[in-house]
């Protein structure tokens, strides 16, 4: 059986695996990511698909299926923020930690609006929107 602290140092162990390999493969990068969205260059475009296509293939083998439902009404908005964020700060909310981690300081500008956008986000939905957020519990 794992216990707590196991899967924390997995989860640890993992996540900086995955942080140094971003970060020498140039995906931290904000010029890198600048010409994906420029279609400039299609390499980090691919490297996204494919490893889309290896996931299609795993769930398939492993034959997980998704119920089928009405998408959410915070899908579609959520989703063109989530990719405006993206192009504008040069990163998913992932990046910019890679980049303060790389010794790029102004990313910490992305975080401190990451942060931001998720308080204004919330205020705006109880204030204004009421979005069930299609939380699982209760």
């Amino acid at each position: 059986m794992r216990t707590r602290g196991s899967i924390l140092i997995a989860n640890i162990i993992t996540g900086l695996a995955l942080g140094y390999t971003v970060a020498n493969i140039g995906f931290g990068d904000y010029a890198e990511l600048n010409r994906m969205f420029t279609f400039q260059d299609l390499r980090m475009f691919l490297s996204f698909a494919g490893a889309v296509a290896i996931i299609v293939v795993a769930f398939a083998v492993l034959r997980v299926r998704r119920v089928p439902g009405r998408i959410h009404a915070g899908v579609v908005p959520g989703a063109v923020l989530f990719g405006t964020g993206w192009a504008i700060s040069g990163g998913c909310p992932a990046i910019p930690i890679v980049q303060v981690a790389s010794g790029y300081l102004p990313a910490l500008v992305t975080l401190a609006g990451i942060a931001v956008g998720i308080r204004l986000c919330r205020w705006a939905n109880t204030r204004y929107l009421r979005i069930d957020s299609g939380s699982c519990a209760g």
